[in-house]
């Protein structure tokens, strides 16, 4: 499983996602037809579906372990690829990146949209760089630091598990009138499955600043702003990490968001000027250290486990 991780790591970094027939988007045609056979609002009837979708997808990764030992590392590192997300994370943001430095805001609006469920229509140039550094920080615990944590606590089954746990938020875990019963369901597991690789991201944001010119200090500053400002974040997942990103960035993050003729208010996260423009490039580098990092990090506190069980 740790070649796997590697392997699969590193093949997300060159291609991104696969192009076609991801199996992502096949598990979200079955959540769908779940989803008309069960709907109502009712969160007995969502939690029996996420039940049922999510325990079926990672049992499925239980076969790995019938595979011959060549076989399991590929297939490990085969789903590895599917569920990670950085490499196309960093290339939505480099497109908008591209889009607004040559002042086309309205492709830039449409852009964002990959990223965001924020209504775009009224934002600037800034305002969409905001949105677009804040989806980056928020994913980077999504897209990277979780799956890598799953997988490497509970192999192929877990990083299943965890893609359908996600895919299955982001399809059902929201506040309208549709889903606030039914995806009820959805969005708490999110949180419970995310818990802790959010708090890995703060502290590789921490271990990340303290080893530049900021030193130590750097470090604490970030754990210092995520204490103070997270709270006011709705999320308790995504409050942590984007408070973290805002200190590791030297920028202001949050504020309010317009969502479907609805203003919510995110609060304020870091110490730093409003995010511009410039700041896309910035926050796409910063996600390719922070991968590595938690690449290494997991793969060498995974190898130590192992150690000592086999000593």
């Amino acid at each position: 499983m740790t070649l796997g991780l590697v392997l699969g790591f590193l093949a997300d970094q060159t291609f991104g996602d696969p192009r076609r027939g991801h199996p992502v988007a096949g598990f979200g045609q079955l959540a769908s037809l779940a989803e008309k056979q069960l709907h109502a609002p009712s969160r007995t009837r969502g939690a029996v579906a996420v039940v049922a979708l999510v325990t079926s997808t990672a049992g499925l990764g239980l076969l790995e372990r019938r595979l011959p030992t060549p076989a399991r590392a590929v297939l490990a590192a085969a789903t590895t690829w599917a569920v990670l997300g950085g490499r196309s994370l960093a290339r939505e943001g480099e497109a908008i990146s591209a889009l607004l430095e040559g002042d086309d805001v309205a492709g830039a609006r449409l852009r964002i949209r990959n990223l965001v469920g924020r209504d775009p229509g009224s934002l600037d140039a800034n305002g969409i760089a905001r949105a677009c550094v804040e989806s980056i920080a928020e994913n980077s615990a999504d897209a990277v630091v979780a799956p890598l944590f799953l997988g490497a606590v509970a192999g192929v089954p877990g990083l299943l598990g965890y893609r359908a746990i996600n895919t299955l938020d982001a399809m059902w875990g929201h506040r309208n009138e549709r889903y606030r019963e039914f995806g009820w369901a959805a969005a708490r597991l999110d949180d419970v499955a995310n818990w802790l690789p959010a708090r890995l991201t703060v502290a590789l944001n921490a271990a990340l600043v303290s080893g530049t010119t900021a030193g130590l200090g750097g470090g604490v500053q970030v754990v210092r702003v995520v204490r103070r400002d997270a709270p006011a974040h709705p999320s308790p997942n995504a409050g942590p990490v984007e408070a973290s990103w805002a200190a590791a960035l030297g920028v202001r993050l949050g504020g309010t968001n317009h969502y479907d003729g609805v203003d919510e208010d995110r609060g304020h996260l870091g110490d730093g000027p409003p995010v511009t423009v410039a700041d896309i490039p910035r926050a796409t580098q910063h996600l390719s250290r922070l991968s590595t990092a938690a690449l290494v990090a997991l793969v060498s506190a995974r190898v130590l486990v192992r150690g000592r069980r086999t000593s």
